[in-house]
């Protein structure tokens, strides 16, 4: 489990450091007239949506880990929440101050699926609980924040 928050602290990194340094940017079409509110910190919109779905995604496995720091029967899964709470409030800080200095406003809680998702696991306790827990927040989220950030970036386009 460690290596793969490794893994996940590297890719986020990693994409956080090309979408500060303008990589993901898609420049506008020359035919579109000007927005009235761009600045050059705006994003293009499929960062914008990356980073309000990794906000949504970071919030979700906070708020699931502080359910298993009160409801877990295994120490090991407190401790994982424990951690997991830790090292996504430090992610989702950095996430907001990357957002807030490219204009963009992202999430302060999960999705509605994912508050639900939650429903569901707060539903449950002891074993039950733990093995939900482990499942849903601990392999099936960390799978899908995974997976936003591998999806593939457009090619940089050079202004004409």
């Amino acid at each position: 489990m460690k290596r793969s928050l490794s893994q996940l602290s590297f890719a986020v990194f990693t994409v956080l450091s090309l979408v500060e340094s303008g990589w993901a940017q898609k420049p506008p079409a020359a035919s579109a007239p000007p927005a009235t509110t761009a600045s050059p910190a705006s994003l293009a919109r499929e960062d914008a949506a990356f980073l309000k779905q990794a906000a949504h995604n970071g919030h979700a496995e906070i708020e699931g880990s502080k359910l298993a720091e009160g409801k877990a029967s295994s120490d090991k899964v407190k401790a994982f929440a424990k951690m997991m709470i830790d090292d996504h409030t430090k992610a989702g800080s950095e996430l907001n101050a990357l957002a807030a200095s490219k204009g963009v406003e992202v999430p302060s809680d999960p999705s509605e699926t994912q508050k639900t998702q939650l429903k569901h696991l707060e539903a449950a306790n002891g074993a039950k609980f733990d093995e939900k827990f482990a499942d849903e927040l601990g392999v099936k989220a960390h799978q899908n924040t995974i997976k936003l950030f591998q999806k593939p970036l457009p090619a940089p386009r050079m202004p004409t």
